[in-house]
């Protein structure tokens, strides 16, 4: 369970970091008064697709982190044991040993 955690922790970790790139990238090529060519929009287009599924990895890790560390909760206590439950049956008695020995 431990690796697990560490493993979405460092796939959430990444996707963060690649929000990051992509965004200071993107608003590196759309500066204002910048003239975006047509060669530049491509670049554009692929920098807000790769954004755009950063964040969609980080909500799923998000996600799915948040989900398994509620499962990890301590359960409630079990209720007691109401009084309708039926007595425990007795042992039933023990064998007198024999006065003569066997064979």
């Amino acid at each position: 369970m431990l690796s697990a955690l560490l493993g979405m922790h460092h796939q959430l970790d990444l996707a963060e970091r690649s929000i990051a790139v992509h965004r200071d990238r993107l608003a590196q090529l759309v500066q204002p008064g910048r003239h975006i060519s047509g060669h530049e929009v491509s670049h554009v287009l692929d920098c807000v697709r790769r954004l755009a599924e950063a964040v969609a990895v980080r909500d799923t890790q998000a996600t799915t982190v948040s989900a398994v560390l509620q499962s990890l909760g301590r359960a409630s206590p079990p209720e007691p044991t109401s009084a309708t439950t039926a007595p425990a049956v007795p042992a039933p008695p023990a064998e007198p040993a024999s006065a003569t020995p066997g064979r």
